[in-house]
Parts: C-alpha cells; structure tokens; sequence
C-alpha cells in the first residue's frame, strides 16, 4: 500500500497543495531552461534569482540531479543544467521525483479505494481529480512554461474567471 504523504508535502486530496521544495525545484528548472544548453549556471545565480535559500536549492538540485533531471559539474566553470531537453522534462515529472503520486486519498490511489452504498461513486469523482491533475501536469513541459506557450489544457482552465477566485474559505450563511 503506498504510505500518506505529510500535511503539506505533496499533492493531497481534499486541498491540491504544492510544497516549496517543489515550486522552488520548478523555478530552478525554468533558469536553467531558459539559458542555452550548454551553459552551465551556478546555484548563486538561481538562488539570487529566484529567491531561493541556498542550502535549500542544493538540496533541491541533488535531488534533480539523482532524478536524472540534472547535471552538474565543479570548478570554476561548473555549474548546473539540464540533463535532458526543456520540451521533454514535464511539471508532472518534477512533482513526482520530487512528491511521489499526483492524488492520494489517504495515502492510497484513487483505484485501490471502494466504498459502499451511497458513497460508492467517490472513486470515480477521485479518478477523474487525478486526470484532470494529469491532463494539465503532464501536458505542460518546462519549454512551454519558459516560451509561455502553455497547452491549451491550461490556458482553457486559466480563460475561466473562475479559475482566479478562491473559494476558501467558504462565505457565512
């Protein structure tokens, strides 16, 4: 059985969060897809960027690294880049090296769940959250984010004025 994420640390059901260490690890990609392939970029200079403590950000590109999402190289000109090609690195990808599965409902897959009587259609409601997760993670490489040529499987969510008011917490009765 897979095991339950932490509060915070992965995609969750019942609130989609994305951790630090995850949308820091995007914004380091999206510096190093930006730059020519070759050029090897310093930690300095993505932390600098972005934001991003330091000794976070390392800890972040060993694990890209390990993921095979990464290279790295010392010396005066090492530095980090991609391992493989922006166009074939997705943000669903990133979330699972660094998060695991995209959807848990208490820490297992929508497809290993059942449930009875009236409740009995919820694992079809959970499947169809994780494809639709899915559908905009997996179509939306790090090229498209840099270029801002997103699939249309964002850009038709993000065209719904909707899609940019929170409903949380609910309004008062």
């Amino acid at each position: 059985m897979p095991t339950a994420a932490a509060p915070g640390t992965a995609w969750e059901i019942g609130g989609v969060q994305i951790a630090a260490r995850t949308d820091y690890a995007l914004r380091a990609l999206c510096h190093l897809a930006a730059v020519d392939g070759e050029a090897a970029i310093k930690a300095d200079e993505i932390a600098a960027a972005h934001d991003i403590p330091r000794s976070f950000l390392d800890g972040i590109l060993l694990d890209l690294r390990r993921g095979g999402m990464v290279e790295s190289r010392r010396g005066p000109v090492g530095g980090h880049r991609l391992a493989r090609p922006a166009y074939a690195i997705t943000v669903a990808d990133v979330i699972r090296l660094l998060e695991g599965p995209l959807a848990l409902v208490h820490g297992h897959r929508p497809e290993e769940m059942t449930y009875a009587g009236p409740a009995a259609a919820l694992q079809d409601v959970w499947v169809a959250l994780r494809a639709a997760v899915r559908e905009v993670l997996e179509s939306t490489t790090l090229e498209q984010v840099v270029q801002r040529t997103l699939p249309a499987a964002v850009t038709s969510l993000n065209g719904d004025a909707r899609s940019w008011v929170s409903v949380w917490p609910p309004p008062r009765a």
